[in-house]
C-alpha cells in the first residue's frame, strides 16, 4: 500500500481544538479506463478545504444517532474494523456498536444529501480513519467508507458546496493533481494512491486492509502543499 504520513500526536502551541466527527465516502465504480470515483469540486468560499476536490461527507449530527437498525452482524463488523479509532476506544463493546452505526448513518446521509443516491449500509466498508492536525483550527476525525453503489446508480451534483460533482478515473484525478490542474487534501491523495493499486472495484472491496488512524505531524498540510507544488 501507498506509504502514508508519519503518525504523531504532538502538542500543539496554544489551546488544541477537539476534532469533530465527520463520515466520508469514496463511491467506486468500474469503468473501461479502470477505477472511477465520485468527486466534488468544492467551491473557493468555503472555510475549510477551498477550492479542493474531496469525496462526499460532512460532519456527524446528533439526529444519525438514533433512528437506525442495522444488522447485527454488520455493525460487529464494523466496530471491529474501527477498534483502533476514537469511536472505538475505551467503549463498551455496546457504545462501540452505537459509535459505529452513528457513523455509519451520516455517511449514508452525507451521500444522500450532497449527491441524491440513496446507498445501502451493506454498500459502505469501513477503509481509514484521519484526524486533522492539531494546528488546524477547524479539526475532523473523520471515517473513510469505500462504497460500491448498486449497477445502474448515479450520483448527481446538488451541493452548493461544490461547483462540481462528477465520476473521474483515479489514476485522471492523481494526474490532474500532479500537473496542478486540481489540488488534494492529503487524506483524499493518499486514499485515492492505495485506490489506485487495485484493477477492480471488487479487489479493492475484498482486500485486506486494517484500519490504522493517522494523526498527521503539525504543520504537515503545509508542508504536503508546499511539497506538491515544487513538483510542478
Amino acid at each position: 500500500m501507498t506509504d502514508l504520513p508519519i503518525q504523531d500526536h504532538p502538542a500543539g502551541e496554544g489551546t488544541i481544538s477537539e476534532p469533530r466527527l465527520a463520515a466520508s465516502v469514496i463511491l467506486l465504480r468500474d469503468a473501461p479506463g479502470g477505477i472511477e470515483a465520485f468527486v466534488q469540486h468544492r467551491v473557493s468560499t468555503m472555510d475549510f478545504a477551498a477550492g479542493m476536490v474531496v469525496f462526499p461527507g460532512g460532519r456527524v449530527d446528533a439526529a444519525d444517532e438514533s433512528g437506525w437498525d442495522y444488522p447485527a452482524d454488520l455493525l460487529q463488523r464494523h466496530t471491529a474494523a474501527w477498534r483502533s479509532s476514537s469511536i472505538a476506544t475505551g467503549a463498551t463493546s455496546t457504545q462501540a456498536e452505537t459509535n459505529a452505526g452513528t457513523v455509519l448513518t451520516a455517511a449514508i446521509r452525507e451521500v444522500q444529501e450532497e449527491s441524491g443516491l440513496s446507498i445501502s449500509a451493506a454498500d459502505l466498508r469501513p477503509w481509514a480513519n484521519w484526524i486533522t492536525p492539531t494546528d488546524m483550527p477547524k479539526r475532523f476525525d473523520t471515517y473513510f467508507y469505500v462504497a460500491r453503489p448498486s449497477p445502474g446508480a448515479e450520483p448527481q451534483h446538488q451541493t452548493t458546496e461544490a461547483w462540481q460533482s462528477l465520476w473521474m478515473p483515479v489514476d485522471g484525478i492523481l494526474e490532474a493533481e500532479a500537473a496542478g490542474t486540481l489540488k488534494l487534501m492529503p487524506p483524499t491523495y493518499y486514499l485515492l494512491k492505495e485506490i489506485a493499486e487495485f484493477d477492480s472495484v471488487d479487489a479493492a472491496w475484498s482486500a485486506e486492509h486494517p484500519v490504522v488512524p493517522v494523526l498527521a505531524p503539525v504543520g504537515s498540510l503545509a508542508a504536503f502543499l508546499k511539497e506538491r507544488e515544487s513538483r510542478r
